[in-house]
């Protein structure tokens, strides 16, 4: 059971690997399974999704993980004029949907019918497969202090 993150992983010893999606980032309890199969079981405080690069461990902290963002079907939005793109964020956050914000380009959880909404805009839409580390928004800072205990 993993219940602590934060920690550096134990010299000498090899660590297992943990991909997960950008939505099974945000999920901090319940059952997963590791790079090789191996069976774990997330028991971790409220707080902040889990990040790429994260470490986890058992209480003891015999047990070391390191959490990976796992390939998704995504699409990437493009366009030559930067408005548009800004346009179709607005948009797309309307929708509250999930974006990852690139320099000249967006990036969502693939979806027909946004990618159909998209090229009727004018946008260029190609279906990539990638690791999705979307914008955690404007009121994750705030949800993050919540959710530690600190008051704003």
């Amino acid at each position: 059971m993993l219940t602590r993150r934060g920690l550096e992983p134990v010299a000498g010893s090899t660590p297992l690997r943990l991909p997960l999606t950008a939505h099974q980032r945000t999920s901090l309890r319940g059952r997963r399974r590791s790079a090789c199969g191996t069976d774990l079981v997330l028991q971790l405080p409220r707080g902040a999704s889990l990040e790429a690069g994260e470490w986890l461990a058992t209480e003891a902290g015999e047990l070391r993980v390191c959490v990976e963002a796992a390939p998704e079907s995504l699409l990437a939005v493009r366009s030559p004029e930067p408005l548009a793109l800004v346009r179709a964020a607005y948009h797309l956050g309307n929708r509250h949907v999930a974006l990852q914000l690139l320099p000249g380009e967006l990036r969502l959880a693939a979806d027909p019918v946004l990618a159909d909404l998209l090229r009727r805009q004018g946008l260029t839409v190609e279906p990539l497969t990638a690791a999705f580390t979307p914008d955690e928004g404007a009121y994750a800072a705030a949800h993050h202090r919540h959710d530690s205990g600190v008051t704003a």
